[in-house]
């Protein structure tokens, strides 16, 4: 049978962000906008959502004098991540 996938997680922009935390553990805004090519405001949203879902912390902040966004991943967002990659593994045969 079929899990159901998470739906915060089932979106490309937020998947590619957890994605990069995951790997990384925590990232500037600039340096996720840039891996995902997305635009800011898109990006922003989609930030607050799994922020909003206790996936991400949001640490905001100034380095000289110009602001500065930090994401990090949560240990909810690691355990989210991790479950969702396992129920997508049912939808290739693998789980």
């Amino acid at each position: 049978m079929f899990k159901d996938l998470n739906p915060i997680l089932h979106s490309q922009l937020r998947l590619a962000v957890m994605s990069l935390l995951i790997s990384v553990k925590e990232a500037e805004f600039t340096f996720i906008r840039e891996k995902t090519n997305a635009s800011a405001g898109n990006l922003s949203v989609q930030i607050q959502k799994l922020k909003d879902a206790g996936y991400i912390e949001v640490t905001k902040q100034f380095n000289n004098n110009y602001p500065q966004t930090i994401c990090k991943i949560t240990k909810m967002g690691i355990k989210s991540f991790e479950e969702y990659v396992l129920s997508l593994q049912t939808y290739l045969g693998k789980g």
